[in-house]
């Protein structure tokens, strides 16, 4: 007997066809042995029309109040998937996420899982039902309030209570077959990977790619938890994510790919602090107020400075949403800070190619480079890693960049991948 976590997004859970799909699923696994825990998410479009409704009874609603209703969606969907289940013949049971053990720092939208302690998830077990869990939520016990846990939080969830849990798998099913070497949206042609590292699949999380969040990537690498990610609509096999030094967990024998995929964004700004004093100390000035708006910065890139003027240029890219917040906050210090500009763009995106196989292969950045030339796609800034080199350019060219790339490096399949629902989730 197998324990094994189930995840089902927005698309899989859309309507009472996809619960009722999603149940017999779950009760295939249960019936084939195993015991199985669910997370999951609140049904199609539910979160997006509860934060129209709060938008339209009052301008910024209250943090505290906005979790509460936003966790409705997932409670909903939980209670339906049990009732299903039930009326299948398998005993289910529901839980929120506090009912779950989900304990959470106090911080609401956007609040970090600091324990889990599934004990009625246990008993649930135990007693032969399976364990329906909301996702996306917890509960802070220093302010003994509920939370949501933000962007990927019930991925998270689950990867959390497989964790917990010491379960044999995590399986996490969205509306593609796996993972693949990029978006299928983009790029048709995109195939699909069989098994990917975590390191990997980190970095192209990181970049941009939507079928796994960063946060339950890194979860499962720090405990240990492998993903398995699928699609609801078929009975493929989809993409292993594992820790290498753990080795493969079918025991099979992979040889790093030298680029194993591609992954692109446009969730984030530029912006370029001008004519800076190039004197010690001054980036860390500038980069201190940064910090203070709770900015997560990505890419950095510093001009050499002008022999006339001994001043530079500082560029680095930020959440489009936190962008506008750190020009407002170099603005109020631009008299301290001496800068003679400050300049703005959201019109840029994310292009990055990674693969373990990049350690020990060569030319890799000149193929790159001579690809973008020759489709005359400009590079506005360059970051690299052991597995990654990532690439700014224009917003409207990035779908191009990420078909050119994927061609040149070899990455395209014979046949089209097949998109079952519409986001990717």
């Amino acid at each position: 007997m197998a324990l094994i976590v189930q995840k089902f997004g927005v698309s899989s859970v859309a309507d009472a066809e996809g619960v009722k799909r999603v149940a017999k699923r779950i009760v295939e696994t249960r019936r084939a042995g195993n015991e199985v825990v669910v997370a999951v998410s609140a049904m199609g479009d539910t979160t997006d029309e509860l934060l129209d409704l709060a938008a339209e009874c009052t301008p910024i609603p209250a943090p505290r109040e906005l979790d509460m209703l936003l966790t409705a969606g997932e409670r909903i969907s939980m209670a339906l998937l049990a009732m299903t289940i039930k009326g299948m013949g398998i005993e289910a049971l529901s839980f929120t996420g506090s009912q779950a053990g989900m304990i959470t720092t106090a911080e609401h939208g956007s609040a970090k899982i600091v324990d889990v302690t599934p004990g009625r998830v246990r008993e649930a077990l135990d007693q032969g039902a399976v364990a329906i869990v909301a996702g996306f939520q917890g509960f802070s016990r220093d302010s003994r309030d509920i939370t949501t846990l933000g962007r990927g939080g019930s991925d998270t969830t689950a990867v959390a209570l497989a964790a917990a849990l010491g379960a044999d798998v995590c399986e996490i099913y969205t509306d593609v077959d796996g993972i693949f070497t990029t978006d299928p949206r983009i790029v048709p042609l995109a195939r699909k990977i069989d098994s990917i590292t975590a390191e990997e699949m980190l970095e192209l999380a990181a970049s941009g790619a939507k079928v796994l969040h960063l946060r339950a990537v890194e979860y499962a690498r720090r405990h240990g938890v492998v993903l398995h990610v699928r699609s609801s609509f078929s009975n493929e096999q989809g993409t292993i994510v594992y820790d290498p030094a753990k080795g493969h967990p079918k025991g099979e024998q992979v040889e790093e790919p030298v680029i194993t995929g591609i992954a692109a964004e446009k969730s984030e700004a530029k912006i370029t602090v001008g004519g800076v004093p190039d004197v010690p100390g001054k980036a860390a000035e500038i980069f201190e107020i940064v910090a203070k708006t709770h900015a997560n910065i990505d890419m950095i890139v510093q001009n050499v400075s002008a022999a006339n003027t001994n001043r530079t240029d500082i560029s680095f890219t930020v959440p489009l949403g936190e962008g506008r917040r750190v020009i407002e906050a170099l603005e109020g210090e631009r008299e301290s800070l001496e800068f003679e500009s400050l300049q703005y763009d959201d019109q840029i995106a994310k292009v990055a190619v990674v693969g373990a196989g990049m350690r020990t292969s060569t030319g890799v950045s000149a193929k790159l480079f001579r690809t973008l030339f020759e489709a005359d796609i400009n590079i506005e800034m360059i970051s690299t890693s052991e597995i990654r080199i990532s690439v700014v350019t224009r917003a409207d060219l990035m779908d191009k960049a990420v078909r050119v790339l994927h061609t040149a490096f070899g990455l395209d399949a014979d046949t089209e991948a097949t998109i079952y629902a519409g986001t990717g989730r």
